[in-house]
């Protein structure tokens, strides 16, 4: 098996997989994308709470009528090799969603094994070297190379998984979660660069040190005496870098002052906060999963807790068609006949008892409405 090249986006899982439709690709990085990844490197607060999505999204249990059945399956995906990246069926979902939240789009592909039955491995690729459009022959999507805008040869197109979030009109191919960022991250790591530089002006102390003559006398040996305090001086602060202590005594009127310590630092407190919460908005993410203690009352931040819920469910959905898709696939190769279906974790302890509170007052509504139709019957 020969190794593939630097560019290569699918590799061959394991001896005896056939090879990947994908093959070789240059890097046609966009200006947009790369954006994003630095905005990913550049700002914490962007990455953790992408990596929070990934981590609260996931969490299923492969499910069917046969428990036998379900054992196997379980165990097979558990190990199911995810290339170089580990293995399971989770942390190709772990890979597949970051690209989707990142980029609005994430591609994947089915490998099979010539020697054995069932699934040989699976891939996430990279999007931004692929793009996905409308094929003229059968109205569905085609895969093509994003630099040479060549159409991508698919002897296997049912093996190929993509998924696109958030699509519009315009965007067909789906829009980042970190679209609209750029320009407030810009402005926030502007106040963060000019931070760092105020402190390398005022944290490194600069001293300023007048010598004023008092008569005419010291003013005729003025320089003279300006050179031996700058010599004194010289060497008083090149005696204390050595840790020994040494004292500066002068003659006449000699004034010293830090440079800069009268001038006014600027508050950023509030810019940072205001940008820091548009931020949090967009990314739909409560505040105290990411370590902020702004003040918000218990109401509050139940409700942000239901906009994430929300919010993780849509991407549940979204994942659930190549989840399925990669099982059905490998249920269809092996002659299993079962219905398989995926069964969520609830993202905490807080969803199982508002899910109990709902199941009561739907149980106790039903019971009103009975009652009320078994008196009008008697009636």
């Amino acid at each position: 098996m020969k190794p593939f090249g630097k560019k290569a986006v699918f590799k061959e899982i394991t001896a005896g997989a056939q090879r990947s439709a994908f093959r070789f690709a240059p890097d046609p990085v966009s200006f947009e994308e790369s954006l994003y990844e630095e905005l990913r490197k550049k700002v914490p607060i962007i990455d953790a709470a992408i990596c929070k999505l990934v981590r609260l999204t996931g969490g299923f249990k492969i499910c069917c009528d046969d428990e036998e059945v379900q054992k196997r399956l379980r165990d097979f995906f558990n190990t199911l090799p995810v290339s170089v990246s580990g293995s399971s069926l989770e942390t190709f979902m772990e890979i597949y969603l970051d690209s989707l939240l990142t980029y609005g789009r994430a591609f994947g592909e089915i490998l099979l094994s010539e020697n054995t039955l069932g699934i040989a491995g699976l891939y996430c690729a990279d999007c931004t070297l692929f793009g996905a459009r409308e094929a003229k022959e059968s109205g569905r999507y085609e895969i093509y190379n994003r630099l040479t805008r060549d159409r991508i040869s698919c002897p296997h197109p049912e093996r190929i998984l993509y998924t696109v979030s958030n699509p519009t009109v315009k965007n067909p191919n789906g829009t980042s979660l970190l679209r609209g960022l750029p320009a407030l991250s810009g402005v926030l790591m502007r106040i963060y660069e000019t931070i760092g530089q105020n402190f390398d002006r005022a944290g490194n102390v600069r001293y300023a040190v007048t010598y004023k003559p008092s008569n005419e006398s010291d003013a005729a040996f003025a320089k003279e005496r300006a050179e031996e305090i700058a010599r004194e001086w010289s060497n008083g602060m090149a005696a204390s870098k050595a840790g020994s202590i040494k004292d500066f005594v002068a003659v006449g009127d000699v004034e010293i002052k830090v440079i800069g310590a009268d001038g006014p630092t600027l508050d950023t407190e509030i810019p940072v906060r205001e940008l820091l919460e548009q931020l949090v908005s967009k990314l739909s993410i409560p505040p105290f999963l990411l370590g902020f203690s702004w003040s918000t009352t218990e109401r509050m931040s139940s409700q942000q807790a239901d906009i994430l819920t929300s919010e993780i469910d849509y991407y549940r959905r979204l994942l659930e068609q190549p989840l399925l898709k990669i099982i059905n696939m490998h249920c269809d190769l092996c002659g299993i006949e079962q219905n398989v279906w995926l069964e969520w974790d609830n993202v905490n302890l807080q969803d199982e008892e508002s899910l109990a509170r709902a199941r009561l007052y739907n149980a106790q509504a039903a019971k009103t409405e009975t009652e009320i139709a078994k008196g009008g019957e008697n009636d």
